[in-house]
């Protein structure tokens, strides 16, 4: 019994001791945990360091032109180190006698926060110890330069505590023009656009950088001595040039907003060099606006009759037939193989020359042509079509262009009716981008040349390469090339043509088609009535210039959609204002009569209450006939007169006469983004007086 007592009394002092360790251990660890574990964390935390990549500033993307088209901007986001040596020492005496003044300051830059309210939150962060106490986060370059010579800021990141973090955010100063092509380099998601075709060389090389982890994984530098200066990326200078493309995408945007058409491109190439000197992409979004929310340029369509150059050639190519040959169009409708082909303008005509065939874009004439020239081998028809290159991409330098598709005998697809369709543009897909560069080679006596982006790359401001034009082949003989050129003439000149009725009374001569192609809507197949509209064509046509293609994609059942009267204008209005720009005219041409009698004549512009104001001010009589918040003074039977100024909603005014501060008032309340040329009135304004317009777009003011 004794033995026994002794053991249990052994096992009961063991189990008392062991009970005693570990609440003794519970207890420790739970004043650790509540009392000390902040300052164990921190304590952690500035012992976890390890080397990060810094990346480079990102090259700069500018117009040939000079101007900046994708950039980068610093952004900064403001820590405070409550545990840096300046704060700590003398029981924070240089924070206490400066929190007041750096609260007043901070509250007058942001303006979010009163003074008091600062100075809360900055005491709240002295007060927690906090080593990465946020303060600020997106602040701009010009802010931070501010803020480095504020109070206590000023003494340096050692005595302070202040630190920041800069990120470089992208940004695209001209917002609409030319977006989608540009492109938009941002984190976490994919780069489109030149942003992505040229990734290498804008993203530079990254650097490192030694850096503590902070409570909630937050990093900061610790010693510069052990940095690796990243090198900053190269700059690229496209070959789009910002006149143009504003001039492009101001025309384009204009028809889509007036027909509320679904999605459209305008293509300009220089006819020489086959560089893209424009390049705009407008989609119809689900408010009604628009935005370049994809490439439709490089994306395959059936094209329509602007397909009937292609045919064409390889007619002529193959001595078939000759631009005198006579070819029966039947009156516009044509049974073949157990299906009708159509004319879509209505002409009436019979036997007409191959030449007026084509003029009058005759889909019977074309199909009847290769049906006669090519049913006993299509595959020679087909060679044609691939050494035109329409079946491969045109290797723009550019991600995301959609291989066309050119259908072939013995394929699923081909049956007894493809051929004569794909006379007239179906049964075929290829992109604008191909039709402009088939067209440019014609302009460009038939040699073709491949079309690029990337003019030159520069690194500091210095050009380290250039790239040179390429030519990919030539397409036709010289006599062709003549036959070519005298039918897209023709088509905009000779009566009763489908680009006749557009170009008459233009000083200029102009070669080009017209194209409308009914298309598919999805699962809806054609049903819907929705019709593409298509021009293509060079300018001037005695000596190009420029290549220009523009296509259209209509909403159902649109009560406009022929390509001359949708994409026609389109064409019209940028080789318009790309012939005053750019291309020499005759003196006749560019110089209008002045009558010398007129020189008394006068017109000023403004607010109809500061022109009222001002006459009253220096006591001058005047006629008042003005209704509208614009109007203009002019001389009317030698006396001062106020007329009004138009103004419709969504509707561009004239801003002529106008000084700059009304002309700004009037751009940004219409939500435009303006750029500015010149002092005084205004004298020229990109966006022509009462044609639609829409927030974003960009409108360039030249002054006198």
């Amino acid at each position: 019994m004794e033995i026994k007592k002794d053991i249990l009394w052994r096992v009961y002092l063991c189990f008392i001791a062991m009970a005693l360790v570990c609440t003794f251990i519970i207890g420790k660890a739970f004043y650790i945990q509540q009392s000390q574990g902040a300052y164990w964390r921190n304590m952690s935390d500035s012992m976890h360091t390890r080397i990060e990549e810094v990346d480079a500033e990102r090259g700069t993307i500018y117009s040939e032109d000079g101007e900046m088209l994708s950039t980068s901007i610093p952004q900064f986001d403001l820590y405070i180190d409550f545990k840096a040596d300046g704060l700590i020492e003398n029981k924070g005496k240089l924070f206490k006698s400066n929190v007041d003044s750096l609260s007043i300051c901070l509250a007058e830059l942001f303006k979010d926060k009163s003074a008091e309210q600062y100075r809360l939150i900055l005491n709240k962060g002295f007060k927690s110890k906090n080593r990465y106490f946020a303060l600020k986060k997106k602040v701009s370059f010009d802010e931070y330069q501010q803020i480095k010579q504020f109070p206590l800021v000023r003494l340096g990141k050692n005595k302070s505590g202040f630190v920041a973090d800069v990120q470089n955010i992208r940004l695209n100063p001209y917002q609409l023009l030319a977006f989608r092509t540009i492109g938009l380099e941002r984190q976490n998601a994919q780069k489109v656009g030149l942003e992505q075709t040229y990734d290498t060389l804008l993203k530079g090389t990254t650097g490192k950088r030694l850096v503590r982890y902070e409570s909630g994984g937050v990093a900061v530098p610790v010693n510069e001595d052990y940095d690796i200066e990243p090198k900053n990326g190269k700059d690229i200078i496209t070959t789009l040039d910002s006149r143009i493309q504003e001039i492009t995408e101001n025309a384009l945007m204009k028809m889509m907003i007036g027909n509320q058409a679904e999605h459209g491109c305008a293509i300009v190439m220089e006819v020489k060099t086959g560089k893209i000197k424009a390049i705009a992409n407008l989609g119809r979004q689900s408010n009604g606006s628009y935005w370049e929310d994809f490439n439709y340029a490089m994306t395959p369509t059936e094209p329509g009759s602007t397909f009937k150059l292609a045919t064409l050639i390889s007619i002529l190519e193959d001595k078939k037939f000759n631009l005198s040959s006579n070819v029966n169009l039947e009156g516009g409708v044509w049974h073949i193989n157990g299906r009708t082909v159509y004319d879509s303008e209505k002409h009436g005509q019979t036997n007409v020359p191959v030449k007026r065939a084509f003029e009058l874009s005759s889909n019977v004439g074309m199909a009847k042509l290769t049906y006669s020239s090519y049913s006993a081998n299509p595959l020679q028809f087909i060679n044609h079509l691939k050494a035109l290159h329409l079946d491969s991409v045109t290797g723009i330098d550019l991600y995301g262009e959609r291989p066309p598709f050119i259908d072939h005998p013995g394929s699923k697809y081909w049956s007894a009716t493809t051929l004569p369709w794909m006379a007239f543009g179906y049964n075929v897909l290829v992109t604008p981008l191909h039709t402009c560069m088939l067209y440019n080679a014609v302009a460009n006596n038939g040699v073709m040349m491949k079309p690029y982006l990337l003019d030159e790359v520069k690194q500091n401001g210095n050009v380290i390469s250039v790239k040179q034009p390429s030519t990919v082949e030539k397409i036709c003989d010289s006599q062709t090339l003549v036959q070519l050129k005298q039918c897209l003439i023709g088509v905009c000149r000779d009566s009763g043509a489908t680009g006749f009725k557009l170009f008459k009374g233009t000083t200029y001569p102009v070669a080009g088609k017209t194209g409308t192609a009914l298309v598919a809507n999805g699962s809806h197949g054609y049903g819907d009535a929705i019709y593409q509209s298509s021009f293509a064509g060079f300018f001037p046509a005695d000596n190009p210039q420029y290549t220009c293609v523009v296509v259209i994609v209509n909403k159902p059942h649109a009560a406009v959609f022929y390509g001359a009267s949708v994409a026609g204008p389109v064409f019209k209005e940028i080789a318009e204002r790309l012939i005053t720009l750019n291309v020499p005219q005759p003196d006749s041409v560019r110089y209008a009569s002045v009558k010398t009698n007129d020189s008394a004549a006068y017109s000023y512009a403004g607010f109809n209450s500061d022109i009222k104001s001002i006459l009253s001010t220096i006591h001058i009589a005047y006629k008042d006939s003005a209704k509208t918040q614009l109007a203009k003074m002019v001389k009317q039977s030698n006396q001062p007169t106020i007329t009004s100024i138009s103004e419709i909603k969504n509707t561009m005014p004239a801003l002529s006469g106008l000084g700059l501060k009304d002309a700004l008032y009037i751009c940004e309340n219409a939500g435009l983004v303006v750029k500015i040329n010149g002092v005084g009135k205004v004298v020229n304004q990109s966006i022509n007086a009462g044609s639609a317009i829409a927030k974003g777009q960009l409108i360039k003011i030249e002054l006198n």
